[in-house]
C-alpha cells in the first residue's frame, strides 16, 4: 500500500561531530552525483564536499561556516530525499530556511547540481560578509502548550528593541515553539540582556549564523541574484511548499517569480516555518512527515508546528507522543532508529 509523505530539507546546523561521515555512510552508491558536486567546488576553489565528508576530525570553528556546512548539508538532505523506499509517495516539499533551497532540488524546480551552485554561492556569500548574527529562543513550555500571550510579548520586546538608535533585531524565524531572532550585535545583546535564562542554555547563539531572513541580508541577495540565473529555475515535479506558507504548483508556477521570491524576499524576509508545516498537514493530509538528514534537530520544530495546528486532534504532547508511539508519522531520516521506516 502507497504512503504519502511531505518531505521536510533542514537549514543550516544539522551537520555536526556525529554527522561527519554522513554521504560515505548511507550513499556511497552516490558518487557520481557527488562527484559532480566536488567539481562545481573546484572551480570555485573550495574543498571537495567528499573530502570534507570524510575528514578524520571535526570542528565547530571549521564546520559551522556557511561556505563549509551549507554544501555538506545539501548533498546529504538531497541524496536522503532521492533514497526514499518505493512505497512512499511524495506528495509535497518543504524545507526550513537554507532547507528551501534543497526543497527546490528535491522538487525538481532546480537540477541537483544548480540547486548545489545555489547553496554553494549563497553559504559562500553569507560567510564572506557574516551581516549581524542569530540567536533561538524559546516562548513555548515543556509540555508544548501554545503561550500566545508570551509569543507575542516577545515580539514586542524585539519592535522595541529594534526601534533604539544603533539597534538591529527582528524575528528571522518562526520554529515551533522557538523564535529564532537576527540582528547585529547590539540587538542581539539588548535581547539577551532583557531576558530570562530558560533551560539553562536560552537565548541561545548560533556560530557562524548571519541574520539571515531580514533586512540586514539585502546585499547578500542582490549579489545572489547577479551571480545565479532565472533560467536555471523549472516547472517543480511536485508541490513545493515556501516560508510563507504558498504552495508552488507544478505546471502553473512562474518560474521568474519563484527565483525572485528564492533570492529576494525568502532571504530579506521572515521565514515561516510553522506556517510551512501547517500548510503541508492540512492542505496534503500525509501519512508521513519525513524529515531528511543529517541530524534529526528539525524533528522537534515538526512536531510543535503539528501539535499546534491541532493535527489530528492532538491536544497535549503525551497525545502526540502517544500516536508517534503506537504508528510513528514523524521520521527523522538523520536518526539510525526511524530511518529505515522511510528506505525500506
Amino acid at each position: 500500500m502507497t504512503r504519502t509523505a511531505v518531505v521536510i530539507c533542514p537549514g543550516r546546523g544539522t551537520y555536526n561531530k556525529p554527522e561527519l561521515g554522513y554521504l560515505h555512510r548511507h550513499h556511497a552508491q552516490r558518487t557520481e552525483m557527488f562527484q559532480s558536486f566536488d567539481a562545481i567546488r573546484a572551480e570555485a576553489g573550495q574543498e571537495a564536499v567528499t573530502a570534507l565528508d570524510s575528514a578524520a576530525r571535526f570542528t565547530v570553528s571549521k564546520y559551522s561556516k556557511g561556505d563549509i556546512a551549507s554544501p555538506l548539508i545539501y548533498a546529504a538532505s538531497l541524496a536522503d530525499a532521492q533514497s526514499l523506499a518505493d512505497d512512499i509517495e511524495v506528495v509535497a516539499v518543504t524545507g526550513n530556511s537554507m532547507g528551501w533551497y534543497i526543497a527546490l532540488a528535491a522538487a525538481a524546480a532546480l537540477s541537483p547540481q544548480d540547486g548545489f551552485r545555489v547553496v554553494n554561492t549563497m553559504g559562500t556569500l553569507m560567510q564572506d560578509h557574516l551581516i549581524g548574527g542569530q540567536l533561538v529562543y524559546p516562548f513555548g513550555v515543556d509540555d508544548w502548550a501554545d503561550d500566545a500571550v508570551r509569543k507575542a510579548g516577545l515580539l514586542e520586546d524585539v519592535a522595541r528593541i529594534n526601534a533604539m538608535d544603533g539597534h538591529d533585531l527582528a524575528l528571522s524565524i518562526d520554529l515551533g515553539g522557538m523564535l529564532v531572532l537576527a540582528g547585529n550585535e547590539k540587538g542581539l545583546k539588548a535581547f539577551e540582556v532583557s531576558q530570562p535564562t530558560v533551560q539553562d542554555r536560552f537565548p541561545m547563539r548560533l556560530p557562524n549564523h548571519a541574520a539571515f531572513h531580514t533586512s540586514l541580508q539585502a546585499p547578500v541577495a542582490a549579489q545572489g541574484r547577479a551571480q545565479l540565473g532565472a533560467e536555471m529555475f523549472g516547472q517543480p515535479e511536485r508541490p513545493l511548499i515556501d516560508g510563507r506558507g504558498n504552495i508552488w504548483w507544478p505546471g502553473a508556477t512562474d518560474t521568474e517569480a519563484l527565483w525572485g521570491y528564492t533570492l529576494g524576499h525568502q532571504v530579506t524576509e521572515p521565514y515561516d516555518f510553522t506556517r510551512a508545516i501547517q500548510t503541508a498537514a492540512h492542505e496534503f493530509a500525509p501519512d508521513l512527515f519525513i524529515v531528511t538528514g543529517p541530524g534529526a534537530t528539525l524533528g522537534g520544530a515538526v512536531a510543535q508546528s503539528l501539535f499546534l495546528a491541532n493535527w489530528r486532534g492532538m491536544a497535549d504532547k503525551a497525545a502526540f507522543q502517544a500516536q508517534q508511539e503506537a504508528c510513528p508519522f514523524l521520521i527523522a531520516m538523520g536518526r539510525e532508529d526511524q530511518r529505515a521506516l522511510a528506505t525500506g
